[in-house]
């Protein structure tokens, strides 16, 4: 599994979240939005979030503005700026991964998930768990303090053992809200909902999917508690969740690109997902080149210089087998690893005033075997004579013409 720390602009700041792949490639991109006050390292949201994860779905998962460790005062957000890191978090992923094609949201988060898939047009269906069908329900976890916020435009309430700042304007957006949007939705819906749930009554449960147009779907979480807590109830939820949306995600799951006759001696390359994924092709072979996560890629192949060095060390292998063979040296086993940097000025001996900077492959050689100081000697010399060693040292020049066909 693949945990990368992202951030991103939202209505406040930065939020912070965190991306989790699978060591494959991911079927679909997957936006998920934690309860109300919770944060996305909360038990719901890390449980599910593993284990659809483990199902071959990459998920996205944030703190809302003031929550976690994202920017912002929590006392000046509301429903409305929940639904707009919604769908700043949506963008990030369009514009760096692939844009989420399922939405979930737990207890509030999924009545914001509602409320903005609209905005995010390419998700193709939408999940809710535990969530009420209108955001003003919320008001029942502080309604003894709604007087004094009235009043006093803000009061200090207790959620969940933990102290937050209620602030009027966020009761006024509450009051705005309705649930006319869940007719609209236009895409596949999944409500989830545990009969014992004490927080959020399944009567919210049955009001979401009475408003919304098929296809929908209920499942209950039967002995599920509203927040989750039990990893086996997550987990269960996660499965339910994967076979559902099947029927109406299409996979993001990289296609292999048909087979093209490659002339002996050439290599072809193109496209796969028009971002860094490229399909290379040979004579013989087959395989991907990519980008790490870091820079927006997708980490599906290796990189462009990871290329180059795969191809000094396996050249560098070779000669030496090849050699140790006809000398007869018991060169049980020989490992090369390899790195490349660039050095500049005082830390590199090889610059002068033309070249300030040199690149640098690091070649580390590790040999197994019964051999002598002499045979060992001798075989890095044979290293250096290895054909693309020879070539990179070499003046190199690359004739670029333009395809006519």
């Amino acid at each position: 599994m693949k945990k990368l720390k992202v951030s991103f602009e939202g209505s406040q700041g930065q939020l912070a979240g965190l991306l989790e792949q699978s060591d494959d490639n991911s079927k679909t991109y997957v936006l998920f939005a934690h309860c109300f006050t919770c944060g996305k390292d909360f038990i719901a949201a890390s449980h599910i979030s593993k284990a659809l994860v483990k199902l071959g779905f990459a998920v996205l998962r944030f703190d809302f503005t003031g929550l976690g460790n994202s920017d912002g005062d929590f006392a000046n957000t509301n429903f409305s700026s929940n639904v707009e890191d919604l769908v700043a978090a949506a963008d990030f992923l369009q514009n760096n991964y692939q844009a989420p094609s399922l939405l979930i949201g737990h207890s509030l988060g999924g009545a914001a998930v509602l409320k903005a898939a609209a905005q995010i047009p390419d998700a193709k269906a939408v999940v809710t768990i535990a969530a009420p069908a209108d955001a003003s329900h919320v008001k029942h976890l502080f309604h003894c303090e709604l007087d004094s916020i009235d009043q006093h435009g803000q009061a200090e309430v207790n959620l969940g053992g933990r102290p937050f700042n209620i602030k009027k304007q966020f009761i006024d957006d509450l009051n705005q809200q309705d649930t006319s949007h869940i007719s609209q939705l236009k895409k596949a819906l999944l409500v989830m909902h545990s009969p014992v749930d004490e927080t959020v009554s399944i009567n919210e449960a049955e009001k979401i999917y009475v408003a919304a147009k098929h296809p929908k779907s209920f499942i209950s979480l039967d002995h599920a508690n509203h927040l989750l807590t039990h990893k086996k109830d997550a987990t269960y939820a996660a499965k339910l969740i994967a076979a559902w949306s099947e029927k109406f995600i299409e996979s993001n799951e990289t296609t292999k690109p048909t087979r093209t006759e490659v002339p002996t001696g050439q290599v072809r390359v193109t496209e796969i997902d028009h971002k860094f994924q490229c399909d290379v092709q040979t004579a013989s072979h087959q395989w991907i080149a990519d980008e790490p996560l870091k820079v927006g890629g997708s980490d599906s192949g290796p990189d462009p210089y990871q290329h180059l060095l795969a191809g000094l060390g396996a050249c560098t292998v070779m000669t030496l087998r090849m050699y140790a063979n006809l000398k007869k040296i018991p060169m049980d086993n020989v490992i090369v690893n390899l790195s490349h940097d660039r050095e500049h000025g005082e830390d590199c001996q090889s610059c002068d005033d033309q070249h300030p900077k040199i690149d640098v492959i690091h070649r580390n050689i590790e040999f197994a075997g019964d051999l002598t100081e002499e045979q060992i000697s001798k075989l890095l010399i044979i290293a250096d004579k290895c054909p693309v060693h020879r070539t990179l040292h070499n003046k190199i020049e690359v004739r670029t013409e333009l395809n006519s066909q």
